[in-house]
């Protein structure tokens, strides 16, 4: 083989002279050997502790004869949906079909079922009925527990079960899956793998357990909404590896879903170990003839520098999957891939991003947290930056201005977001004057996400004071550096908490920017956040209050055209809106109205047909009489 990717077929198995392989990683992905990609980390992780590995990309579920490629494997079936939740990949928030799957090569749509892992869970038991699945990655890390589900607008039980798994490796995966490796080739079975971090498992007893928290049964969480939004809060609060109870959810009196505390954060030489593995950090050869996978441009010049996040925005998953304890990389290992990627013969002289969740963040939010881990019932930044707060971008800018400094590198960016707030927290100007200077493309992505403090409340974001504040700061500092850069902010329609009367003042301060937001998310609610749990219930778990949920689609069109009236396919619905919130004072011609008033269809159509009458009529009509004898003469 001219290159050194894992094999995909039996072909590729047996070229390398492997009889059998450990493992078949089954994918929702096509295969691509990028560290930015999880089944290329752990395939290549196993691979480096001396395990077999068949990469088993987007086999066709419809054939039982697919599942077998490579055989029986030695020690089991290891599955993930992909880089993406697979729903999430085949679904718009109107629940839509997308187009386009960034994730198959040529961008072909209908290459993973819905559900991936639950689907190839299933295939795998009926083809292969006594061999271990493990099942992981982002759709079953979100999936662990009893969940709601948008798309079938339900809750439904521990993904655990409906794939007919045997154990699931939750959150980024890389001590678990070596463990549970390591444990099966030692001989012990699979159901006794009930001790592992990271892991959840099922269960027919529980008297062994000491220290457990008992989640309400399944059918209570199904039959009463506020059960399952204090259930939720209890998961969410046991998040963190260094403080986090074992969770058990009884499903009837015979079977329980065991859910134990999260693996403990890597420290900077793992990660710098797991960077450092050798990958083909392309796509495989095999899909070139297909146009190759496009997620690649996305991550090809990007490096990533931390996981982890401490800003616990609500309707974001980190604190389910990769948790709150922000883990770095060394800046050696880092400067070791961009000198690799310099060498790529597509590179032309641009680093695209250095960052991660948050860009800014390159150590952990406080020194106790990796001695006795993150607080349960306090955020680092919210709705105040903690007084116990590091707020220090001197690593960063110390990376960036190495990454600036090498050969060949005509520009690093940031793309992966920064905190505002963690910016506006630091004493220093330092790095916003590097930002601006350096890292910055003529515009900087933010995320202020919305302008009414009562919604930011339910968003887990700072109150608008210090978006404004960030704002001038910007614009201030691009002044003085004499620069012409801008700001586009990244806003979300129909986040739980929000009214229409909050859409409309939204749309205001838009009209206020002066321009229409490239980015506006339409409330997307997805499994383990705060906001979807909000979404559900009608209840902020939290501090169990009511919340304003907008549900209709209708309305939540409304709220999204608003955002966006400066499009005229949006007009009608912004019309209706303002009529309905009795705003119709934002309809006319002077400068804070939104949209202009228009003749309806009814008087368009009157006035065509000859039934309007008037002198304002009379007059077009010998205008447009007097112009068509100009021409005629002409």
């Amino acid at each position: 083989m001219a290159h050194n990717f894992l094999p995909i077929n039996k072909k590729e198995m047996k070229e390398r002279g492997w009889k059998q392989v450990d493992f078949v990683y089954v994918s929702g992905d096509a295969y691509v050997d990028h560290p930015s990609f999880g089944a290329a980390i752990i395939t290549r992780l196993l691979e480096s502790k001396g395990y077999k590995i068949g990469v088993l990309a987007q086999p066709d579920w419809k054939k039982e004869d697919a599942i077998k490629e490579f055989g029986r494997p030695r020690l089991g079936f290891m599955v993930s949906g992909g880089n993406m939740d697979s729903m999430v990949n085949h679904y718009t928030v109107a629940k839509k079909h997308r187009k386009i799957d960034a994730y198959t090569p040529g961008g072909v749509m209908g290459k993973r079922p819905d559900r991936a892992v639950t689907v190839y869970g299933n295939l795998i038991r009926r083809v292969f009925p006594d061999v271990p699945i493990i099942i992981g990655g982002i759709e079953a890390s979100l999936r662990r527990l009893a969940h709601y589900d948008y798309w079938s607008d339900s809750l439904k039980k521990s993904i655990l079960l409906d794939s007919q798994a045997d154990i699931l490796s939750y959150g980024m995966g890389e001590r678990s899956i070596v463990d549970i490796a390591d444990a099966l080739n030692s001989g012990i079975a699979v159901s006794d793998l009930n001790y592992i971090p990271g892991t959840v498992y099922k269960e027919y007893k529980t008297d062994y357990l000491e220290d457990a928290v008992c989640l309400p049964d399944y059918q209570e969480l199904e039959a009463d909404k506020r059960k399952y939004a204090e259930s939720f809060y209890t998961q969410y609060c046991n998040t963190d590896p260094f403080s986090a109870k074992r969770l058990v959810e009884a499903y009837g009196r015979k079977l329980y879903v065991v859910q134990n505390p999260p693996a403990k954060p890597l420290t900077q030489e793992e990660m710098d170990e797991v960077y450092a593995l050798p990958y083909e950090r392309t796509y495989h050869p095999s899909y070139e003839k297909a146009g190759g996978v496009s997620a690649i441009q996305e991550v090809k010049f990007s490096l990533v520098s931390n996981r982890g996040c401490f800003g616990g925005c609500s309707f974001c998953a980190l604190t389910f999957h990769q948790g709150r304890i922000v883990q770095t990389r060394s800046h050696d290992s880092i400067i070791e891939e961009a000198e690799k990627i310099i060498k790529e013969p597509e590179f032309k002289g641009y680093i695209h991003d250095v960052g991660g969740p948050t860009a800014n963040f390159r150590h952990p939010s406080c020194e106790k947290q990796l001695r006795q881990g993150v607080c349960k019932n306090r955020q680092c930044l919210f709705p105040k930056p903690c007084k116990n707060l590091m707020v220090d971008h001197k690593d960063y800018i110390k990376l960036l201005r190495k990454l600036r400094n090498l050969p060949k590198v005509k520009k690093v960016f940031i793309r992966s977001g920064i905190r505002f707030d963690y910016v506006m927290a630091d004493s220093s100007d330092d790095f916003i004057k590097e930002l601006c200077q350096y890292h910055v493309s003529g515009q900087l992505k933010v995320a202020p996400e919305h302008i009414t403090d009562h919604v930011l409340d339910k968003m887990g974001k700072p109150e608008v004071s210090v978006y404004k504040a960030f704002v001038k700061k910007y614009r201030e500092t691009n002044e003085k550096l004499g620069l012409k850069q801008y700001l586009v902010p990244y806003l979300i329609s129909s986040h739980p908490g929000s009214t229409l009367e909050d859409a409309i003042a939204l749309a205001e301060a838009v009209r206020d920017m002066g321009y229409m937001p490239e980015q506006v998310q339409d409330f997307y609610p997805t499994p383990s956040t705060i906001s979807a749990c909000m979404y559900y219930t009608g209840l902020d778990p939290r501090t169990m209050k009511e919340v304003y949920v907008v549900r209709n689609p209708h309305e939540k069109a409304l709220q999204r055209a608003l955002i966006q009236y400066r499009n005229p396919k949006m007009y009608d619905l912004v019309k209706e809106a303002l009529l309905k919130a009795d705003r119709s004072d934002l309809i006319g011609f002077e400068k804070k109205c939104l949209i202009r008033p228009r003749q309806s269809r009814e008087e368009r159509d009157s006035w065509a047909n000859g039934k309007s009458k008037g002198k304002g009529r009379g007059k077009s009509q010998k205008k447009k009489k007097a112009i068509r004898n100009v021409h005629k003469k002409k």
